[in-house]
């Protein structure tokens, strides 16, 4: 993914998600070391990712995380390594990798399952602001 700038990580998000969103611009705020870009799952990028890595969008269909160095991410395993990158108290959530993933996929199943009754969702994608701009791909 050549838009993607070397050591920078990819979220890709649902753009349509109130909650996804809402935990992008929280990513956002905590992000210190300028670790994340983001694009949304319906964006050009993101259909790339989901195409070269087969990922089933009715299965997998809310966050992803890639980097050029360590390939793709999903789910819970996606949503600790995020956590992990955004200082404390949010990076101790990476003990979390010692739960079975089985067992974390299935929380974060049933909130991604319910995300859109739970917390509803937008018509169109976020549109970023011009000083956040640079931080999106797609």
């Amino acid at each position: 993914m050549n838009q993607l700038p070397k050591h920078k990580q990819l979220i890709l998000f649902d753009g349509v998600c109130n909650l996804c969103n809402s935990t992008v611009q929280y990513v956002i705020k905590h992000d210190k070391k300028d670790v994340f870009r983001f694009a949304p799952l319906q964006s050009a990028i993101g259909q790339t990712i989901i195409a070269k890595y087969h990922i089933d969008p009715v299965k997998t269909d809310s966050i992803l995380l890639y980097s050029n160095e360590n390939g793709l991410k999903v789910k819970s395993t996606a949503a600790l390594y995020i956590a992990k990158h955004l200082g404390f108290p949010n990076n101790i959530m990476v003990v979390f990798l010692i739960v079975p993933t089985f067992i974390r996929n299935s929380v974060y199943n049933y909130i991604a399952k319910n995300r859109y009754k739970w917390y509803g969702k937008k018509d169109a994608c976020m549109i970023p602001t011009p000083e956040l701009k640079d931080k999106f791909l797609g």
